[in-house]
């Protein structure tokens, strides 16, 4: 998981659009044209986009006669009038709600979380040290705290599913992208008895993502570089490391805000987050935190920003830097593989393999799985990879010289989304030469194939994340033994290959054939293809032009200039190799998942994506 730095919110595509700038007027008044407007709106939970709403601090903002709501009922109105539009699922406050947890500092802000009641929109708040007295645990008993935000208000919320017995410790349940999620909302100073209990809910929900809510976990050094404080350390001891679940905490309490990445017993990171403004003009202006997360893309991008200067229509240059903080600790983009992260305890079943026959589409001439080999044992040389639709369009292995038979192996990886549940890997190279591929047998009918009126090449494949090392470009995934000039060609360079789908050293495809009514080579490109992913390529030509495909989505750069049919220089096929000047130096590197070969153009829901 990297720390990509991307400023790429999504403007346009359902979360914080631009044109959904908070329209309410700061202050009490606005809260309350706020609540008396429509409820929030349901969240999407299917949707694999969602954002989770934090607010730290707000203690300067609730400090007995000094202070002001105005900032908090900005904030909390502008996540109930994005509620919908942009999927706000939840919100977490991250203690010190006050600055001396006195009972009217509580009805101050109890009145502004009212607005959030009266919505029934979900969310949590856990005690910190100003909210009670800091030198006690969980165990402390009663407090203007527990009072104004103990279980008994919890309650009336959908996601709320119960608390420690001292009250002090809860936990929440929403459901987003298809799944449920857990918060922990973990008080000031936990007790042996609090960790105890966050465990037990972590055993009762095992396969929920856990999102880790406490006052105090991180803090920043003088140098800014974040680190967990002495009492950070005990809760990653005590709690986090040995949960998997949990994949990231978030505290406030100390400043400047922070961030680090922690490896925990399962070798899995928990990202620690550290948001905390009440050093900043107006006690921080109830800044909010939103957390985007877009499974879809594995990305979690975070915004931070103050709605109630937002929604202000005049601004000093005081204001002004604070509406919105823009620093790398402040708004950022993370990369998380969500499923990779989160299969140590909640692994993404893998659908069973999808029959041949439901594969075998009307047209379809060789269909070639790679399944019954044992994982990482080479391929045989006297193996024979059999065409499943029964037109005798058989491979077999070809090594070339230097090479040793690991040079082509089994493999147990596949693409998700490929109906069969194996591949091949591919070991080649250049410079000198190593490798071995697979080629159709003599006398295979396809070997004589033009497709004059149309075919479709579908593959799966995926190339190692040292692809780009100078020895690999230019490796073929599937291509035509011989020559242009052994078809007659003489335009462009007659010694290339009469057909080939390759891989540039750039990783972009490129599918360069000598059609049957054209001299010279007509190309179709693709665009540079991130490394270590699997892919599905498909070359659709409705018999006058090509379409070059990745994964469903045609491709900008496919000629218009007719390309009917195939040039056959009188060969075979090749798979996982391409030939120069009839000469193979160099195989594939990577793996192939499955390959078909049918003789028209398929439409992209016709594709073996499923």
């Amino acid at each position: 998981m990297t720390d990509s730095s991307r400023r790429n919110f999504l403007r346009g595509a359902g979360l914080l659009s631009a044109g959904a700038a908070v329209s309410a007027v700061p202050g009490l008044d606005g809260l309350a044209a706020a609540a008396a407007g429509p409820p929030a709106g349901r969240p999407d939970e299917e949707n694999p986009r969602f954002t989770f709403a934090v607010m730290p601090d707000t203690q300067y903002l609730f400090d007995e006669d000094r202070g002001d709501a105005a900032p908090v009922d900005a904030s909390l109105a502008y996540v109930l009038a994005h509620a919908q539009d942009d999927n706000v699922v939840f919100l977490a406050h991250l203690g010190d709600l006050t600055q001396n947890g006195q009972p009217d500092e509580f009805a101050g802000i109890s009145r502004s979380f009212q607005t959030l009641d009266r919505h029934r929109f979900p969310y949590s708040t856990l005690a910190g040290n100003h909210d009670i007295d800091g030198a006690t645990d969980d165990q402390r008993g009663r407090s203007a705290y527990l009072d104004a935000f103990g279980p008994q208000r919890q309650r009336n919320s959908p996601t709320f599913r119960g608390a420690s017995k001292d009250g002090y410790n809860t936990y929440h349940v929403f459901r987003a992208a298809g799944r449920e999620w857990l918060v922990l909302a973990m008080d000031w100073r936990p007790s042996a008895s609090g960790f105890a209990w966050a465990k037990q809910v972590l055993a009762q929900h095992p396969h929920a993502p856990a999102i880790l809510t406490i006052h105090e976990l991180v803090n920043t050094d003088e140098h800014g570089q974040a680190l967990r404080s002495d009492f950070g350390k005990q809760v990653w001891a005590e709690l986090v490391n040995d949960s998997d679940q949990i994949f990231l905490t978030l505290n406030g309490h100390y400043w400047p805000p922070g961030r680090l990445v922690e490896r925990n017993a399962a070798g899995h990171d928990v990202h620690l987050h550290l948001t905390n403004y009440q050093d900043r003009y107006y006690g921080g202006s109830a800044m909010i935190r939103l957390y985007q997360f877009d499974l879809a893309r594995g990305v979690l991008d975070v915004r931070t920003l103050s709605p109630w200067l937002e929604g202000r229509n005049e601004l000093t240059e005081l204001q002004r830097i604070e509406v919105e903080r823009s620093t790398d600790v402040d708004y950022f983009s993370l990369d998380i593989d969500f499923d990779r992260r989160f299969s140590g305890f909640a692994p993404v079943p893998v659908p069973p393999p999808r029959p041949v026959r439901s594969q075998l589409v009307p047209g379809t001439v060789a269909y070639w799985r790679f399944e019954g080999g044992q994982a990482d044992s080479a391929v045989p040389d006297d193996a024979v990879i059999r065409d499943l639709t029964g037109n005798g369009n058989e491979l077999r292995r070809v090594t070339l010289p230097g090479s040793t038979p690991a040079a082509l192996t089994y493999a147990k990886e596949f693409a998700p989304r490929q109906p069969s549940r194996a591949s091949l890997r591919f070991a080649g190279g250049k410079n000198p030469g190593c490798g071995a591929y697979l080629t159709t047998v003599a006398g295979a009918p396809m070997n004589r194939a033009t497709f004059r009126r149309g075919y479709t090449v579908e593959a799966f494949f995926r190339l190692p994340a040292d692809f780009r090392n100078g020895d690999h470009g230019w490796c073929g995934i599937f291509s035509r033994a011989g020559t242009g000039a052994g078809a007659g060609k003489t335009g462009d360079d007659p010694e290339s290959p009469a057909v080939t789908l390759s891989v540039s050293d750039s990783v972009e495809l490129q599918w360069a054939v000598f059609p049957l009514n054209q001299n010279g080579i007509s190309t179709n490109w693709g665009h540079e293809l991130p490394l270590a992913k699997w892919w599905h390529v498909a070359v659709v030509n409705d018999g006058r032009r090509t379409t070059l495909y990745v994964d469903g989505c045609p491709l900008l750069r496919n000629p218009k200039t007719p390309a009917i049919g195939l040039a056959d220089p009188g060969g075979g096929w090749l798979l996982g190799a391409a030939g120069y000047a009839d000469k193979v130096e160099q195989s594939f590197y990577g793996e192939l998942g499955e390959v078909r070969i049918v003789d028209r153009p398929l439409a992209v829901r016709e594709f073996l994506l499923g």
